[in-house]
This record gives C-alpha cells, sequence and structure tokens, in this order.
C-alpha cells in the first residue's frame, strides 16, 4: 500500500554519524537514518493480519507492517533503546500504512496508542509511541483522513515483561492501565485504532481492548510496526 503521499518522497538525504539504523553501515548517505538498501526492505514489507497463537480473549484484529526482524528490528531497537528519536518520521510514516490498512476505506480514526509507563517515558526521554503517532496522524491527514489522537489511558508502574511468559503477560497486563477520566465525546461514525509498536503475545492491547470496550469505546483493530514470531522446538 503506498496511496498516503509516497513513503519516502519527502525526506531529505542526511549523512549522520551514528550510521544506518537498520545495518549499522556507515560512511553512506541515508534517508533519515537508514541506508538505501535498508529504505529497500522496508518499502518492500506491506501491512498483513497478525494474531498471536494463542490469541487472548478481547484482541482486536491486529495488523503489523511485518516480522520482528531485519531493518524493521533494529531500526525500532535504535529508536527506542538507543536514543535515535528522529526515526519517530519515517517510523511514524510506516504505521500510518499500518492503520490505513487496519482501518479500511478513508474514514475519521481516532488513534489511541499504548502509553509508556512514566518510569519507561524518563528513560526514552518521552513517551517512544506518542513520539510516533504524531508523524502517522500528520501523513493519514494528508492524504485526507479525519484523524483524532485520544489520550484516554495511563500506564500504572509494572515490571519489565520481557522474561514473563504467556500467562505472566496476561496477569501484569490486567492491571497496568487506568482511565484518565470517563471517556466523553466519541463522535459517531468514527473507527478507534489501538497503536503499539511491536504484538508479542497480544496481552497487552487485548487488556487495552477490553478496558475501551467496557468505557464504550471499542477498538475495531490494533495497528502495529512489527510481530513478533512463534519459535518452534524441534
Amino acid at each position: 500500500m503506498r496511496d498516503l503521499g509516497g513513503l519516502w518522497s519527502d525526506l531529505t538525504d542526511l549523512v549522520l554519524p551514528a550510521g544506518c539504523a537498520g545495518c549499522g553501515a556507515g560512511s553512506v548517505r541515508l534517508r533519515q537514518g537508514f541506508c538505501s538498501g535498508c529504505v529497500r526492505e522496508l518499502e518492500s514489507l506491506r501491512p498483513a493480519p497478525a494474531r498471536p497463537d494463542p490469541a487472548p480473549p478481547g484482541l482486536p484484529p491486529c495488523v503489523a507492517l511485518g516480522p520482528y526482524g531485519g531493518a524493521l528490528r533494529e531500526g525500532l531497537l535504535a529508536y527506542k533503546e538507543k536514543g535515535r528519536h528522529g526515526l519517530a518520521r519515517p517510523l511514524g510514516a510506516l504505521l500510518a500504512e499500518v492503520v490505513a490498512a487496519a482501518a479500511g476505506p478513508p474514514r475519521p480514526v481516532a488513534l489511541v496508542a499504548v502509553p509508556d509507563t512514566a518510569r519507561a517515558a524518563r528513560a526514552r526521554y518521552g513517551d517512544h509511541l506518542d513520539r510516533l503517532v504524531r508523524p502517522a496522524a500528520a501523513r493519514l491527514r494528508a492524504a485526507g483522513w479525519p484523524v483524532r489522537v485520544l489520550r484516554p489511558l495511563r500506564a500504572l508502574p509494572r515490571t519489565d515483561s520481557v522474561a514473563l511468559d504467556s500467562a505472566g503477560r496476561a496477569a501484569a497486563a490486567e492491571t497496568a492501565f487506568r482511565l484518565r477520566r470517563p471517556l466523553t465525546g466519541r463522535r459517531p461514525g468514527e473507527t478507534v485504532v489501538l497503536l503499539d509498536d511491536i504484538v508479542t503475545t497480544g496481552a497487552t492491547l487485548a487488556a487495552v481492548s477490553r478496558m475501551l470496550h467496557r468505557a464504550g469505546m471499542t477498538p475495531k483493530a490494533a495497528a502495529v510496526l512489527a510481530a513478533t514470531q512463534k519459535r518452534h522446538r524441534r
């Protein structure tokens, strides 16, 4: 899907000392942090359904740009963990394409991102998804989509879920968020799309979706940049 004004046409070539975010190559011309080879790799990705197996109850249909690997994985790691905040613009543009695929034909859309905890936001000098949502929403609006960005949730302190299994992630996600205030102002015909960077077990997206559903704002879909692949034991 390449109908959002050209993914890279408005990006200026930059030479950055940090090297390519996708492959680490240095001394190459970069487009917003990616070398030409990684740009081609990212441009070749197409949003597609991604559903964990087993899927947790309440998980809406999920669409991902691609598997969590290659230039996409390295770019996300550079953005989230290595402080390369300039990658928010190209990654946000990619996220806009996933939203378009998840929502269907152009229509009023409300974007709800899974929020960072206060601790994670401090470590990353800001909420990493919030930085992605802004360029994603701007690209969608430029393509004619009526878009609102809503922030109805706040994340509560919690332990890192990296070492947790599926059951542990599900249990942690149930108490990980709280509504900021009663939800009001829902617009008729508006499609709610949840946003996250990566889907693994789907526990977080499912917990957020259930919370919003109880508050009268049921998400139609979830849009993510990457989906982890389940490893099968031999």
